[in-house]
């Protein structure tokens, strides 16, 4: 198998730095804002070693995180000249309030400040943008001169794996099976097939669509065509085994009459009871003596001596089952082998993916959504449908789950990397997904045991978990 690792989308940092920004006598450096939990840290150095202020005037300085939705304002700096400084000692008119910054005379204020404030996260701050506002006031709060310049922009971390897909190995022959089971009737202790008798037309339809249906389609070869017949246990055990062999002989002679196959083509085997098929039924029942029913099918007794126990211990329920249950157990099981070729060009795989998707290989499902992007509801669609195709497949289930994952869905995903089974590639899909489900403890795991197992990709979806805790 091959692995095919997808592109993936830049990564955004929690964490920011930007170099010097300048306002007016201001200069900003080594912003950063970073996200933990509830809060949000901002932090930035402000070197007002060239702020100047006169006399009769005062500086308002202000961060504010704003976005297109909402903004807030964080602690503001007041610097007042000597005689706007006297004016609000006297008057007590701070430009800032105490709660929401500090108010300096501009000659003993603190020329390099280290900021830092802590503000509880909200969803709108993904996306926003932090800029430092400065506002010149004269007399009587007279706001005289206002600029503003952006310092830098916020953005939450996205996890932003490496996909690593499968690429199945091709099948070098499509071998499939139809199955299906016909329900013959014959005259009691008859191994004669009567098209007319009861529903057996309906019942023998089934068999002949089956075989139309494989052996009209150009695409398909037919290569063989097996037939098992059972029958149910209520008569002496050599008598089953001469109607489930004869019946069984007796179907095959009707097909080969009707197609004409080569004399070893149709195969034969018989089973004389299906006690597997009553048991089946007897589990799912309600039966009152359920249990002890299965118990007497479960035993090591001959078929003759367990089928009179049964009989006669539960009488109700055995005439129930010889009513209900038993009808169904003589039946015909047929399989029709066949071989579907190779389709080669992607054209012809689009149109046979859009009409008969269950011919195309798991290869063949791989190249068609090569041509897709990553994460569009056309590779999803794809890969789902092949997984429906080959709902066991381990590679089928862990594209699909990869698939899902970009599509963010990640319950569908679950459901099927639950059937992807334990190769390197499947584990880290695995730590991915729970990733994704913010399980960073479980995901560090998984994605370490991948990485051990050869995964190289495992290191940048480490690296970046590392980041996010």
């Amino acid at each position: 198998m091959k692995r095919i690792i997808t592109t993936i989308a830049a990564l955004l940092l929690l964490h920011i730095a930007v170099v010097a920004q300048n306002i007016a006598g201001v200069t900003i450096d080594n912003l950063s804002m970073k996200r933990s939990g509830e809060y949000m840290t901002i932090k930035m150095d402000i070197d007002l070693h060239s702020l100047s202020v006169k006399a009769d005037r005062a500086t308002v300085i202000t961060p504010m995180l704003v976005s297109t939705t909402d903004s807030i304002a964080l602690e503001a700096m007041a610097l007042y000249g000597r005689n706007r400084y006297y004016q609000y000692i006297r008057n007590n008119t701070p430009l800032v309030a105490d709660d929401k910054g500090n108010n300096y005379r501009a000659s003993e204020a603190p020329r390099a400040i280290d900021y830092s404030v802590v503000v509880p996260y909200q969803a709108w701050m993904d996306g926003a943008y932090l800029k430092v506002e400065r506002k010149e006031y004269g007399c009587c709060h007279k706001l005289l001169a206002r600029e503003s310049i952006g310092i830098g922009l916020y953005k939450e971390l996205v996890f932003s794996p490496l996909y690593v897909y499968v690429r199945p190995l091709p099948e070098k022959v499509k071998t499939r099976v139809l199955s299906g089971s016909a329900f013959i009737d014959f005259p009691v202790s008859e191994t004669v097939i009567y098209p007319d008798y009861r529903n057996n037309r309906t019942e023998l339809g089934k068999i002949i669509a089956s075989i139309d249906t494989v052996k009209n389609d150009p695409d398909n070869t037919i290569t063989s065509l097996s037939i098992k017949g059972y029958a149910s246990p209520e008569s002496p055990y050599d008598n089953n085994t001469r109607l489930a062999k004869g019946r069984t002989q007796a179907l095959k002679e009707y097909v080969q009459h009707l197609y004409h196959f080569a004399g070893d083509f149709i195969t034969t085997d018989y089973e004389p009871e299906d006690w597997a098929g009553l048991r089946a039924y007897v589990e799912a029942s309600d039966l009152e003596y359920r249990n002890k029913i299965l118990a007497i099918i479960d035993s090591h007794r001959e078929p003759d001596p367990k089928e009179w126990v049964l009989k006669s211990t539960y009488p109700e329920e055995y005439k129930f089952l010889l009513e209900n249950c038993y009808p169904a157990l003589r039946h015909s099981d047929y399989k029709i082998a066949y071989e579907i070729r190779q389709y080669d060009d992607i054209e012809e795989i689009k149109r046979i993916f859009a009409n008969s998707p269950q011919k195309l290989s798991l290869n063949e499902f791989y190249r068609l959504a090569q041509i897709y992007e990553p994460g569009s509801d056309e590779l999803n669609d794809v890969f789902e449908t092949a997984v429906r195709m080959y709902p066991n497949d381990e590679i089928a289930n862990l594209n699909a789950a990869i698939s899902e994952m970009q599509h963010n869905d990640m319950t569908r995903a679950q459901r099927h990397l639950d059937k992807a089974g334990n190769s390197p590639e499947a584990i880290y899909a695995r730590g991915i997904l729970e990733a994704h489900l913010k399980q960073y403890d479980k995901a560090l795991e998984l994605l370490r045991q991948a990485h051990e197992l050869g995964i190289a990709e495992a290191q940048n979806a480490i690296e970046q978990i590392n980041q996010l805790k």
